[in-house]
């Protein structure tokens, strides 16, 4: 699907657009059809694109001081990475078949196309810029930020409280005595393991894809405070590039219950397969905690840093 924001984008650039030549006056009255889809992915630091749309633009013209006025369509089928702006097509056509209709027709179609194309030129130009701003990731090497980056200490003291973790629903727990069940899930990410690491355990990048609050001590036995308290837990062991345990909890969960989260990140060349296991999840807050990964995670995260792969399910 379109990108949100980017209709509008594309009528401010295209709707009122004015073709005149040889006494033929038209506009582009409306984008009547906009079908397609854009992703973008982060590959070794270079950021690569793929869009493919198909519009349908509806114009109106006249010809001369003629108070007839002719109406018709300008179908761009093949709008994408794989054609130079100069190899769009912009079929043109025209709903009466008078003589004057034709050569309204013909002004858009040989002037109109050049004028179309480079409105979809800037178009794609400002596409990539907005979706480039704050996704060029730093190397693992590179320093972070002194501004916005730096830890700030919890106040909340949660590494002292009891873990919670057993598949068993019926098993005999430590601490509060809860039904639990397992999660496992797959996913694959269009990055190294090192990017999804940095991904899922800096601050600065917690907070661009969750969009709220955190707050985050990333080292053994610290703790973090996430979407604005939603989510609480603390780190029990970070193994960069590929390993992080963690107890996680949903604030609402009886007190002192915590489920573990495993995420192992495994190095595939041209991707990273994520693998994650939570056990001690409460069986009536199933179904939140398993959809809520998914929704609040890993779909975010490649929206937000064009981590690209299709998201799906083990």
């Amino acid at each position: 699907m379109l990108p949100p924001g980017q209709k509008k984008r594309l009528e401010e650039l295209l709707v009122g657009l004015k073709i005149e030549e040889d006494g033929v006056k038209c506009e582009i009255k409306d984008i009547s059809k906009i079908e397609g889809e854009a992703t973008i992915n982060n590959r070794k630091k270079k950021l690569i694109f793929f869009y493919e749309w198909e519009l349908e633009l509806e114009w109106k013209g006249n010809f001369g001081d003629s108070k007839t006025s002719y109406t018709g369509k300008a179908e761009i089928p093949n709008l994408s990475e794989e054609n130079d702006i100069e190899d769009i097509d912009v079929n043109v056509s025209v709903k009466s078949n008078s003589d004057e209709a034709y050569k309204v027709k013909e002004v858009i179609r040989k002037k109109g196309t050049d004028i179309i194309r480079e409105k979809l030129g800037q178009y794609i130009k400002d596409l990539k810029t907005e979706f480039s701003q704050n996704l060029i990731l730093p190397s693992k090497d590179q320093k972070k930020s002194p501004t916005g980056s730096e830890k700030k200490p919890i106040k909340k003291d949660i590494s002292t409280l009891p873990v919670v973790s057993t598949p068993a629903p019926n098993e005999q727990h430590i601490g509060v005595k809860i039904n639990t069940l397992t999660y496992k899930y797959q996913e694959d990410f269009l990055c190294p393991p090192e990017e999804l690491y940095i991904t899922l355990t800096d601050v600065v990048r917690v907070q661009a894809w969750t969009r709220s609050a955190a707050e985050m001590e990333t080292e053994k036995g610290g703790p973090f405070v996430l979407f604005n308290g939603m989510v609480e837990g603390v780190f029990d062991e970070l193994s960069s590039p590929n390993k992080i345990v963690m107890r996680w909890r949903f604030k609402s969960w009886p007190a002192a219950h915590y489920s573990v989260v495993t995420i192992q990140l495994i190095d595939k060349q041209d991707h990273t397969v994520m693998r994650l296991t939570q056990t001690g999840i409460p069986d009536n807050d199933f179904d939140r905690t398993k959809a809520g990964w998914r929704q609040y995670y890993w779909v975010p995260i490649k929206d937000t840093f064009g981590f690209g792969a299709r998201v799906g399910s083990l």
